[in-house]
């Protein structure tokens, strides 16, 4: 156990704490490293998937979300890859969603799965979703992610829209010469839905063939210009929780947020780990600091209290912050896909 002092895991006040004082209250955690997109950002045109054996079964999932929420953790994130596409995915997000001291189960979706699922998942206590939405033209669309209908997607926003979430954000990665001349359609969309959106810097996360990262990165300062431009922002305090810094219009409800990992990092004050899909704790999304955690689960099966005192142990390896530098090649050469997107 590295070393450390036994903690009484059992105890309500336990909390997971770095060495910096940041306490971690929010985990993301991937149930699939595939996806029925491709988008150019997050993966390969050609890609390898792991193997069965090799991934967290979703009742190992549902365990460690137990185990982080009896850790203090108020808020869960389900991340793939796509992860709407796992077979009986339903049945763990029931699983997490009923765990009685999480206060917030959230998702991460491409949307191609909303038409069929939202009703199931406001059903099964997920309070908000993030949809990825990059363009609002079909052709391009199809570029952007390879494999997917923008018609689709479009269906799953008016059906989550319909489901009654109580919050649904569209996240938007903008890559120059790309959809850069999208910026302000993309948030008259969001106005007109009354939802959210997000602005993204492209993460330097894998190897990728598509683009020249330096060429297409579109700061976030430079995304704010041209919105304010058209639309006056005034910047808020409001927090889901997250990496995103919002920003309010006089007329409309819609929040624009803005996700800086380059220009703004938001290191300083980092509440979140993530849990890949083949069950690594990943202390943060721009190193490679983490813990076996799939090893933990099969070697001392059903042994919680081992488990959570790694957990716990592993907060001294959370690094103070990540080193991303969009002009220079990736430093890590998991795709976006395989961390949880």
């Amino acid at each position: 156990m590295n070393g450390h002092e036994m903690i009484d895991t059992k105890s309500p006040e336990t909390k997971l704490v770095d060495k910096f004082g940041r306490q971690v209250t929010y985990v993301r955690i991937s149930v699939t490293d595939r996806c029925d997109f491709r988008c150019v950002y997050c993966m390969d045109e050609e890609m390898s998937f792991l193997p069965r054996a090799d991934i967290l079964s979703l009742e190992e999932i549902g365990l460690v979300a137990q185990v982080f929420s009896e850790l203090g953790v108020s808020k869960i994130r389900l991340t793939g890859g796509e992860p709407l596409i796992r077979n009986n995915v339903m049945s763990v997000i029931e699983e997490i969603g009923a765990l009685p001291t999480l206060n917030e189960l959230v998702l991460t979706t491409n949307g191609s799965q909303l038409t069929r699922f939202s009703g199931g998942l406001v059903s099964a206590g997920v309070k908000r979703i993030n949809i990825s939405l990059d363009s609002l033209k079909p052709d391009r669309f199809r570029q952007l992610t390879r494999t997917g209908s923008l018609d689709t997607v479009l269906s799953g926003i008016d059906a989550a829209i319909a489901a009654g979430f109580s919050k649904i954000k569209l996240n938007a990665v903008i890559l120059k010469g790309r959809n850069d001349d999208e910026i302000i359609d993309l948030v008259k969309f969001a106005r007109e839905k009354h939802i959210d959106i997000s602005f993204i810097e492209e993460m330097p996360l894998g190897a990728i063939s598509s683009h020249d990262r330096g060429e297409a990165y579109c700061s976030s300062d430079e995304i704010l210009k041209t919105i304010s431009e058209i639309f006056p922002l005034t910047s808020t305090e409001d927090s889901t929780g997250g990496p995103s810094k919002y920003y309010a219009m006089t007329d409309s409800k819609t929040r624009i947020g803005f996700i800086s990992p380059h220009s703004h990092n938001f290191c300083g004050d980092c509440n979140r780990v993530r849990v890949t899909v083949e069950g690594r704790l990943l202390l943060c999304l721009g190193n490679e600091h983490s813990v076996d955690l799939k090893d933990i689960l099969r070697s001392y099966p059903g042994d919680t209290e081992r488990l959570k005192q790694v957990i716990i142990d592993a907060m001294d390896l959370k690094p103070e912050r990540h080193h991303f530098n969009h002009d220079e090649d990736p430093q890590i050469l998991r795709f976006m896909n395989m961390t949880g997107g």
